[in-house]
């Protein structure tokens, strides 16, 4: 090869050294996609936000409460001067405290805001207060301990992450969030075997505890046609169709029987 055809392979090489180099230069630049953002929530128009309330009673005679022993404990057994039950059933008049209402049923694949503000759990005279609670998936949950006595809080979840921790007199707050769906997930104290408590986990804001007089309210509700839902950690679901319409209030009624 003589001097002349050596140059103008080199310049052949060159050039395509500096295409090849350009090429992944560009294919290097190229910007990635954006990542994939959860959808917004979508606000109800309070114009037309509608309400389903209502109560929650027992037919037929309450289950006798079996009484707690709180002998393992004298921190518990001095807590109460008379004895006590074990609040599985807590009737007033016909009325049923402690169903979790919720919509089952209707909101399809609409999407709601996490409420920041906590539910509390309170371990008092050795017993979880309130017994039934219900919050938002992700919600802060605060338990706190007001017993000058150790508690155990173990949440036995069959779709959240089962955790068990130890809460000594004077301790903070435990601070713990659900972040699935579950109606409800059964709390327990190792130290104690009779505490007991329920946690009801929703996708959205729609649930409610009945109270001592069985009263339920879901506010702030589309328009639209739902299933709602009542639970009781004794006497199961009990389930009714419900349509309202734009700023309508319906009272429902759940019958439990004995």
């Amino acid at each position: 090869m003589n001097r002349n055809s050596r140059w103008v392979w080199l310049v052949v090489v060159l050039a395509l050294a500096v295409s090849v180099t350009a090429c992944g230069k560009k294919e290097a630049e190229t910007p990635s996609q954006p990542a994939a953002t959860a959808p917004k929530a979508q606000p109800v128009d309070p114009a037309t936000a509608a309400t389903v309330s209502g109560t929650v009673k027992l037919e037929g005679a309450a289950p006798r409460a079996t009484r707690v022993r709180m002998d393992a404990d004298p921190v518990c057994a001095k807590a109460h001067t008379s004895a006590v039950g074990d609040n599985e059933v807590v009737v007033s008049n016909g009325m049923l405290a402690n169903a979790v209402i919720y919509v089952k049923d209707g909101l399809g694949s609409r999407t709601f805001d996490t409420p920041q503000e906590p539910v509390v759990l309170d371990q008092r005279g050795c017993l979880y207060t309130p017994r039934v609670i219900s919050v938002q998936a992700s919600q802060p949950v605060h338990i706190k301990n007001s017993d000058p006595t150790t508690h155990n809080i173990h949440p036995v979840p069959q779709n959240n992450q089962e955790w068990n921790k130890s809460q000594p007199p004077g301790a903070t707050d435990l601070n713990e969030k659900f972040a699935r769906e579950e109606v409800a997930i059964t709390v327990k104290c190792n130290v104690h075997p009779w505490m007991k408590s329920y946690i009801a986990v929703l996708r959205h804001p729609y649930h409610s505890v009945s109270s001592t007089d069985g009263s339920f309210s879901l506010k702030n509700l589309p328009p639209g046609d739902y299933v709602v839902a009542a639970w009781h950690e004794r006497l199961g679901t009990s389930e009714q169709k419900v349509t309202v319409g734009a700023s309508e209030s319906k009272a429902i009624e759940f019958v439990f029987k004995q």
